[in-house]
């Protein structure tokens, strides 16, 4: 009998790396996903799982539409001076809840076009024509100095590139809309204002300028379309003077702009 050798009695039996695995071997590997898996003869393949995806509510984005059309109302006069409102009517007119007309009139109240009335709503601040002078005195002092510097600075063409807010300002006039004007002449202003390259001086600039677009108590609720048509005017007239680098011009212009503003 031969013998049989203790070495060849524990080596474990080992596969040659091309060698087929027998039948009915199957590799281990990851889990397959449901769809993945091979579908048998007579077997229906089960539908893909539907990923739906969670709505997300962008709350500050209705707080914002909110604000703006609130803004909107106080400009073409639909919020009358002294008249108190509240969040829910407020809500009920623009289909929202009352919350984000609440947070929107709050801010409102900070930029001073409203005031908080407890357990009623807010009350539209009453304005005379002392605040709008001293908000057209206030402007001039910060935006005339930077808009004669920048005549001195910037390039003819860098102002040409300005006629398109200039012109919208006319059709927005032309219009007879002061909402619409109000948003086109702040516009106008922003971007000269920014050739100065200072972002504080425009946000401040633009803050006084919404606030001098209030409607007065007692007054018309708007300027009439040729109010607005001649205000518009000089930003054009301005923008040519610029071009020219007609300084003298420019000064004229410019201060007629915030004198004819009070």
């Amino acid at each position: 009998m031969d013998e049989v050798r203790p070495e060849e009695e524990a080596r474990p039996a080992v596969r040659e790396p091309n060698a087929r695995p027998a039948r009915g071997y199957e590799a281990p590997s990851a889990v397959r996903p449901e769809s993945a898996r091979p579908v048998r003869a007579g077997e229906a393949r089960p539908a893909p799982r539907a990923e739906t995806a969670r709505p997300v509510v962008q709350r500050a984005s209705v707080r914002g539409q909110i604000l703006d059309a609130l803004r909107t109302a106080l400009v073409a006069g639909e919020l009358a001076p002294g008249e108190v409102y509240s969040a829910p009517a407020l809500g009920e007119r623009f289909g929202v809840s009352a919350t984000p007309v609440r947070e929107a009139m709050q801010q409102l109240a900070l930029e001073g076009a409203v005031e908080v009335v407890p357990n009623r709503g807010f009350r539209v601040v009453e304005r005379g024509t002392r605040e709008l002078a001293e908000l057209a005195e206030i402007r001039g002092l910060i935006e005339v100095p930077v808009m004669l510097r920048l005549a001195r600075t910037v390039p003819a063409a860098r102002w040409a590139e300005l006629r398109p807010l200039a012109e919208a300002t006319v059709r927005a006039a032309s219009s007879g809309c002061r909402a619409t004007y109000a948003e086109s002449d702040r516009t106008f202003h922003r971007a000269v204002l920014a050739l100065a390259g200072n972002a504080q001086l425009v946000r401040i600039a633009d803050d006084l300028h919404r606030r001098a677009q209030w409607p007065l108590v007692g007054g018309p609720v708007s300027r009439g379309r040729a109010d607005l048509v001649a205000d518009a005017a000089e930003h054009t007239a301005l923008l040519d003077a610029l071009i020219a680098e007609d300084l003298a011009v420019v000064q004229a212009l410019v201060q007629e702009h915030f004198t004819g503003a009070s």
